[in-house]
């Protein structure tokens, strides 16, 4: 019997569903793994972390996956996060192929960083996605009222064009706003070029197909950033500059120098960070759980950015990370997290400065 034939009995059993939950089933050792955290709150964001990750996943390979009638959808947001999220980011996403071509008609909006990148499998899961292409806002021809159109395919297209590979799966869509009170989100749109644009009638392939690969989002997104957060643990409280490949290959930014880490604080301690900012389109900071998700920036600070943040008289910049708020106009919450992630972004800068970073007490804080 056949590859299509096997699926057909597996849905017709049942194996495709029990698969799918042995697998979330499986999922759940990452957050009981050697080197996790233990203490109760971590575990229960961790079990809660791995609920969020199978909404994103079904959604994204059951709802969203077909690449000959693709539509955009947020996969990251409020209350699902991947990877160190950015809490300025607007993702979405789009189901594409490299045997088809698209169209994406849009209009520009104000919000501050408008990028496209196409990936091959692997963003968020392996870590070892390529990257075809990648072109944002600043490099598109875009009318005076604000519209555009991008053409996405192998064949070479004049005008504004996103190139693809054979490998091909998603294509990527950042955001990134200054200030999302002010700024205006673009407004986007995709279609499939050589077809009709209407999805076909789900088939048991389709569905043994989806399950089997958002269980296996779950499995190795879990795993891979729980990893990553194992090493960042070896420079505490420090911001080392991250291995660019390494980002690119889990769906980074081409344009953003990565400084990933690990925070740990004792109450009455407070985590400074200096550096001068240098020419950038833009920066960013967060805090993050020991998962890699942003901390609820909904009801607390917990990151800023090159519009937010207050400067020192000579332009350079201090950031307090403390449980308490120690009086200063840059002062992140931890919101009820002793230790997790964080990382530093900077956005199209002309260099990238390495981050200062010391503990100090809060009583000494308050004293200056």
């Amino acid at each position: 019997m056949g590859e299509g034939g096997d699926a057909a009995e597996r849905v017709r059993t049942g194996e495709s569903w029990t698969q799918f939950c042995r697998s979330l089933e499986q999922a759940g050792g990452v957050v009981l793994a050697g080197g996790a955290p233990g203490d109760l709150f971590d575990r229960a964001e961790g079990f809660r972390y791995l609920s969020r990750l199978t909404r994103a996943a079904l959604e994204t390979f059951l709802e969203y996956s077909d690449p000959a009638a693709p539509a955009l959808h947020r996969p990251v947001h409020e209350t699902a996060k991947i990877g160190a999220d950015n809490p300025d980011n607007h993702y979405l996403r789009a189901p594409i192929s490299g045997r088809h071509a698209y169209r994406i008609r849009g209009r520009r909006g104000t919000v501050h960083y408008l990028g496209f990148g196409a990936q091959s499998p692997g963003v968020a899961s392996t870590g070892d996605s390529q990257q075809s292409g990648y072109v944002e806002a600043g490099d598109l021809e875009i009318a005076a009222d604000g519209s555009f159109e991008l053409i996405l395919s192998r064949e070479p297209h004049a005008g504004n064009w996103l190139p693809l590979s054979e490998n091909s799966e998603s294509l990527l869509v950042r955001q990134t706003f200054l200030d999302r009170e002010r700024e205006t989100p673009a407004e986007l749109a995709i279609e499939r070029i050589d077809g009709d644009g209407r999805p076909a009638p789900l088939t048991p392939e389709a569905l043994d197909a989806g399950l089997r690969a958002a269980a296996g989002l779950v499995n190795g997104c879990a795993a891979l950033f729980a990893g990553w957060v194992r090493g960042f643990e070896k420079h505490p409280n420090e911001l080392p500059r991250f291995d660019p490949g390494v980002s690119l290959g889990a769906g980074g930014d081409p344009n953003i120098a990565y400084y990933h880490s690990y925070w740990r604080l004792e109450p009455g301690e407070a985590l400074v960070i200096e550096v001068m900012p240098p020419e950038c389109e833009s920066w960013n900071f967060e805090l993050e759980n020991w998962w890699m998700e942003s901390l609820d920036y909904r009801y607390h600070r917990i990151h800023l950015n090159k519009h937010t943040a207050r400067y020192e008289a000579d332009g350079s910049l201090r950031i307090v990370v403390a449980h308490e708020d120690p009086g200063h106009p840059n002062w992140l919450e931890t919101a009820g997290h002793r230790h997790g992630a964080m990382c530093f972004r900077w956005i199209r800068a002309a260099e990238h400065p390495q981050p200062r970073t010391r503990v100090a007490t809060l009583a000494a804080l308050r004293a200056r």
